[in-house]
């Protein structure tokens, strides 16, 4: 086989963020929580690590295959929050269920995960309260445990 040819960067032909204002996420068991998003991470895309091909064959380089499967990671958001969460955050700890992650532009991903970690941050005079919040994907619907990839819809432009 030929050495690997080189590729000339394109301009992109989508249309970039340009704000992080406004994201928000929406829990399909409670799409009011009483929570205000203060600041947002996005769920990624994640391949998992490299799998090493090398063979007492290889010669001068260590070979690498990538992985089948990927892993949609983790989100999370900062919050402002109402007391009356608690109970909210009980209904929902550990229960399967639609999330959608809503971008500033209007897009959005949709997948199947859960409510992970509810953890109020430290209170103090003069200061908001906030609670930090972990989402976890699961991609696997949760009435039929089936494998489902998370369903993106994009903007106009995009």
């Amino acid at each position: 086989m030929a050495a690997p040819a080189v590729t000339a960067r394109q301009a992109p032909t989508g249309r970039m963020l340009e704000d992080g204002f406004s994201s928000v996420y929406a829990f399909s068991r409670d799409p009011n929580v009483n929570l205000w998003e203060k600041t947002v991470t996005p769920v990624g895309i994640d391949g998992g690590d490299a799998i090493d091909v090398t063979t007492m064959h290889n010669d001068n380089w260590r070979t690498f295959a990538p992985r089948t499967l990927r892993t949609l990671t983790e989100g999370s958001f900062t919050a402002a929050y109402d007391p009356i969460c608690y109970n909210e955050i009980l209904q929902m700890i550990n229960i399967e269920q639609a999330i959608t992650q809503h971008l500033p532009d209007g897009s959005s991903v949709a997948f199947y995960g859960y409510l992970r970690v509810f953890e109020p941050n430290e209170l103090s005079e003069g200061e908001h309260p906030e609670a930090t919040v972990t989402i976890q994907p699961t991609n696997r619907d949760p009435t039929t445990g089936a494998e489902e990839a998370p369903v993106v819809t994009l903007v106009a432009g995009t």
